[in-house]
């Protein structure tokens, strides 16, 4: 990846921060931290790393992308619009009666969304189901789904993990939004999931760790995970909050209004 493929994405998370803030704002409510914390990721995914058409999302032979902590939507809509598969006006729209984009990706109201998710754990469950069927089809396509580190508290991803580990899905990679908080603060104080790498491992998984803000890591953990012979995760370090200082690293931007203030003083720091 060229620096000024890197600095095109870098410039395109500024757009993505500002969409999040745009639209939890109209909407007055929405989860902020976790959209935000997960920029990097799906842009360098859905922009140099998924075998998509961008003319045609609906490509039969495409890889999937499956969002599991689906409140952290926010972010892939804007993605979306930046691929000109929605409206720039759709997001203004959101979580709004009137719109199409919920407060959780719901694939009755778009199909772009590969499933509905949100709640905690579902989307993994269902991630090893779609690699199974492609593999089963004899496809080569693969599976990508961001996972929270809040998910890990829950059996249903082990079960997964060890359902995938066990059939060899070599065409599923798991991205762990590590950004260490949770509704109701610190992951690690109120059900530890570490250690994680060393788990994850014990589940026949292929692991790697990454700073999650880092495209260049990014885009390399992603092709390491195309080489693998067993699932992967990558394991993302991230910031919750990611560019908006008074965000950054507090629970309470899980999910909270933003006021006329806060919306201004937000978007002049993204501009920046």
């Amino acid at each position: 990846m060229s620096n000024k493929e890197i600095q095109e994405l870098k410039e395109l998370a500024k757009r993505v921060r500002m969409d999040i803030i745009e639209m939890t704002y109209r909407a007055q409510s929405g989860h902020q931290g976790g959209a935000l914390s997960w920029v990097e990721i799906g842009l360098v995914l859905f922009f140099k790393v998924m075998n998509i058409k961008r003319e045609n999302p609906f490509w039969e032979d495409r890889d999937r992308f499956i969002l599991s902590k689906g409140h952290g939507c926010a972010t892939l809509y804007s993605i979306w619009s930046l691929l000109g598969w929605i409206k720039r006006e759709d997001l203004y729209l959101f979580r709004n009666v009137k719109g199409v984009l919920q407060g959780h990706p719901s694939r009755r109201r778009t199909p772009l969304a590969e499933a509905s998710t949100g709640s905690l754990s579902q989307g993994v469950s269902i991630s090893v189901g779609m690699a199974l069927g492609l593999k089963l089809s004899k496809k080569t396509s693969r599976v990508w789904t961001i996972i929270s580190d809040a998910e890990l508290q829950e059996g249903q991803t082990w079960e997964a993990f060890m359902f995938a580990g066990n059939r060899d899905l070599n065409n599923l990679t798991f991205i762990l939004d590590y950004n260490h908080l949770q509704i109701e603060g610190n992951v690690n104080e109120i059900n530890d999931p570490e250690p994680i790498k060393d788990k994850a491992e014990s589940f026949k998984l292929a692991v790697m760790e990454v700073d999650g803000h880092d495209i260049k890591a990014l885009y390399d953990a992603f092709q390491w995970a195309k080489r693998q012979s067993k699932p992967q995760l990558i394991i993302a370090h991230t910031v919750k909050g990611k560019g908006i200082s008074f965000m950054e690293n507090d629970y309470k931007w899980h999910s909270s209004k933003i006021t006329p203030e806060i919306y201004e003083k937000a978007l002049k720091e993204l501009a920046k």
